[in-house]
């Protein structure tokens, strides 16, 4: 029993004292309910030996006080002094047995008391054994008042007593023994809980990628560090993820993967420090001035079947380390051709454009015409790229003076309509909400970009915009919005009808040489975000919801080209 009991764990042990000290309670108040029936009772008991009686019942006190003190205090030798308290509770019950008069005083219930908590606190075997003497000792009591007081006989009632003493003693003891292998296994199972618990806060906490547990309805429960930094969260607040305007791109992300299980991969940006509704609360406000968080997004559900509950998580990879490894690794391996590409191709091309220049000349058939112009067409368009491929070796420099935005955006778009010959009113150019929104910027919106090569930047989108948009009235929008509190300064969007970019084409969209477009080189999209850095500026590709609702109440997200501009006085 020792050696069983020293194999328990720490909480298992505890079990089998504060039992013991149960039993210490209740023998306790079976002393003080014999006492209490001794000074009722009028016949019966009392009448048969009533001063051995009370003798008894105050021993028997007076023991149930004592072990309940030693079991306090001394918390040693367990199975010792449990077999000593039986022994004194199994003498102390058959002198009452014995004075009561037998089986018929009913005194035989008491035998249950110890021959339980024995069953309970020991191995089977001594347990069976005590209740095997007790058993015998009923049937000698008996057949002894049969032989020498000549009273009644009880014998069939003591064997009774004593079978069912033994049944009880078996089934106490069974059921103990599988609670206790329940508890061992349940107090093993919660130290590997609580192992594996704090292995995953761990592994949590220092990974690189995000990781966001939330519910069906969008209500975020927890988040790793990485994730809160991604995003800009503080803290492990439980909240709901469409309560932040900056998250409404990952939000709606949800829902489509929700909706539709295959989606279960998204490319997206995040500007969590440009949300006025995020303002004040984390520390990152002071320390990261980052414009925006360009992640790939992972969606995957959580087994809780059976459990009642439905749980998510979100896998967050910040991918702009990514992009701008495999820029520079592009841009390495370009370098060492632009000398070339200089003089292997541009001396020749020119040759073969002056070559067509003159034999337009002389031919002026409708055959000769249509092949002379797509030989021009196509000697324009690897002029373009070879021109293209050489302003990347070289660094602009741009001039620090503000420029007025909204004249200068109303001049480009007045000249883009004629140049393009579009309809008026294609183009839409909020001019008249730039200064209200410009968030107290300066007159007429000022920001500091050099205005050439925001010129070359704009042009790039517009006419990108051109080539998707629908064609009808507004369907390519130049509009401003004003940074508020400690996010960046004015943001110019550029915004079109058309069916807009996927997810996957954004991861690469400003890649060098990557184009979705046969007639496109690759290196515009760059070059505009390049010439923005140049100027403190950032150009990206972003998935908004539009300020105007919907007749549903409900706002459309589209997406479109955002230019954030540095503050003038920065």
């Amino acid at each position: 029993m020792t050696a069983r009991l020293q194999a328990l764990t720490a909480a298992s042990r505890d079990t089998f004292w504060r039992s013991l000290q149960t039993l210490n309670a209740t023998r306790v108040v079976i002393a003080l309910v014999l006492l209490a029936y001794l000074s009722v009772d009028s016949r019966g008991l009392r009448g048969q030996a009533p001063y051995f009686y009370a003798q008894a019942c105050a021993a028997y006190l007076a023991l149930a006080l004592g072990f309940a003190v030693l079991t306090a205090k001394l918390r040693r030798r367990f199975l010792g002094q449990l077999l000593l308290q039986i022994a004194c509770d199994l003498a102390l019950i058959s002198l009452l047995y014995l004075g009561a008069g037998g089986a018929r005083s009913g005194l035989a219930i008491l035998y249950l008391f110890p021959l339980a908590g024995l069953a309970i606190l020991a191995p089977l075997v001594l347990a069976l054994f005590a209740a095997s003497l007790v058993a015998l000792f009923m049937l000698g009591a008996a057949l002894w008042q049969i032989a020498v007081l000549d009273a009644d006989s009880t014998l069939l009632q003591a064997g009774l007593f004593g079978a069912a003493l033994l049944a009880a003693v078996l089934v106490v003891n069974r059921m103990a023994a599988k609670l206790i292998g329940q508890e061992e296994l349940a107090a093993r199972r919660g130290v590997e809980i609580g192992v594996q618990q704090s292995v995953n806060r761990l592994v949590m906490a220092h990974m690189s990628d995000g990781i966001v547990v939330l519910g069906t309805d969008g209500q975020v429960y927890a988040g790793n560090p990485a994730a809160q930094q991604m995003l800009g969260l503080a803290g492990d607040s439980a909240f709901p993820l469409d309560a932040l305007p900056a998250l409404a791109p990952l939000a709606r992300a949800y829902r489509d993967w929700l909706a539709d299980p295959a989606l279960a991969t998204a490319f997206l940006t995040i500007k969590p420090y440009t949300d006025p509704a995020l303002q004040e609360v984390t520390a990152a406000w002071s320390a990261r001035r980052d414009l925006a968080a360009h992640l790939k997004v992972r969606f995957a559900p959580v087994e809780t079947e059976g459990l009642g509950v439905e749980r998510s998580v979100i896998f967050l990879q910040d991918v702009t380390a990514i992009e701008n490894q495999a820029q520079d690794l592009k841009l390495a391996s370009m370098g060492r051709l632009t000398a070339s590409i200089a003089h292997e191709v541009r001396n020749p091309l020119s040759a073969i454009g002056h070559a067509t220049a003159l034999l337009s000349e002389d031919l002026d058939g409708p055959v000769h015409t249509r092949l002379l112009k797509i030989v021009g067409d196509n000697v324009a368009r690897v002029n373009r790229m070879v021109e293209d491929i050489l302003q990347l070796s070289r660094k602009a420099q741009p001039h620090s003076e503000p420029l007025a935005l909204a004249g200068f955006l109303a001049e480009l778009a007045a000249e883009f309509q004629d140049t393009h010959a579009l309809a008026p009113g294609i183009v839409q150019l909020d001019v008249e909400a730039l200064a209200a929104r410009a968030g107290g910027a300066g007159e007429g919106g000022q920001v500091r970009f050099d205005a050439l090569h925001l010129r070359e930047v704009l042009l790039n989108l517009l006419n990108n915009a051109v080539r998707y948009a629908s064609g009808g009235p507004a369907s390519i929008r130049l509009f401003v919005v004003g940074g508020k509190g400690r996010s960046p300064g004015l943001e110019l969007h550029v915004q079109d009808d058309g069916p807009g970019i996927t997810p996957e084409v954004r991861l690469h969209l400003f890649e060098p040489f990557y184009t979705t477009s046969s007639k496109g080189t690759g290196l515009g999209l760059y070059l505009a975000r390049e010439l923005c850095l140049n100027n403190e500026a950032m150009l990206d590709y972003e998935y908004r919801f539009d300020t105007a609702a919907q007749a549903d109440g409900s706002r459309k997200s589209s997406g479109r080209f955002v230019i954030t501009f540095a503050r003038p006085g920065a």
